[in-house]
């Protein structure tokens, strides 16, 4: 398992890159790598925004439930309870973060995006919350976050449907901020970046903690339940038909049990 997770610092601009080839699936060591360079920036006085973006065709296609076997296998739910204790720590930054989002985001992949307080996305990008297509539960806080972001029924149908949502329609419902052209996800976010970083830092820490007050106990209060109800689904007979109909590529034959 390759992971590669770089950190740099440009014009009061804080860029963190990753890769875990092919697909950048999620995994509780790339999502504490990242967490480190987030709460590395935060420290930094020099560094006023984030940018948080991937290398390769997707952003993040979610945590691999069958192809990594600290994930698939009997221990997998505390593999998933460790990426969510590195999403806490995502979400309780002080400073504001832009992601580049290109390919999928998908499941966890969402949920990291939506970590972020803005994102760009390119033509490619595909949003979303996959779940039940694997007779799962909706994990990394998106049973919280995306209603807050999207009003209830946008999000319910989001998880209910497992669509996967195109950029514009992600535009129009505010899913994300901006879409680009191919290739301008990264310039996009250091843009938005450098319109936020512009403006004075510890105006910026104020308004955003006022902003987001409560958010990440909210976060952490719906990732325990999701975990618990994940929990519960990951023995069922439907969650392991439908991630071998996914892995397979077929349509999945649901028995209800």
């Amino acid at each position: 398992m390759s992971i590669e997770v770089s950190a740099s610092v440009q014009n009061n601009i804080g860029e963190i890159r990753f890769a875990k080839p092919p697909h950048n699936f999620a995994c509780p060591e790339l999502l504490c790598r990242i967490a480190d360079a987030v709460e590395a920036f935060d420290g930094d006085p020099q560094v006023r925004c984030t940018v948080l973006a991937s290398s390769g065709k997707a952003f993040c296609a979610g945590a691999d439930l069958a192809g990594d076997e600290s994930i698939a296998g009997e221990s997998g739910m505390t593999a998933i309870g460790g990426l969510y204790v590195q999403a806490e720590r995502i979400f309780r930054r002080a400073k504001p973060m832009v992601v580049a989002v290109q390919g999928a985001a998908i499941g966890a992949g969402l949920g990291l995006a939506l970590t972020a307080d803005f994102r760009v996305a390119g033509p490619a990008a595909r949003l979303s919350s996959n779940f039940v297509r694997l007779g799962f539960h909706p994990g990394f806080g998106l049973t919280y976050t995306l209603p807050r972001l999207l009003g209830q029924q946008r999000a319910a149908w989001m998880m209910l449907s497992a669509e996967r949502v195109k950029p514009r329609e992600a535009l129009a419902w505010g899913l994300v901020d901006q879409v680009v052209d191919e290739g301008g996800e990264i310039e996009g976010a250091r843009e938005m970046a450098r319109q936020i970083a512009a403006n004075a830092p510890l105006a910026l820490l104020a308004v955003r903690a006022t902003a987001t007050s409560g958010h990440a106990d909210a976060v952490v209060a719906a990732m325990r339940h999701e975990h618990a109800a994940q929990s519960a689904l990951k023995p069922t007979r439907d969650y392991a038909e439908g991630v071998a109909s996914v892995f397979e590529r077929r349509e999945p034959q649901w028995v209800g049990a």
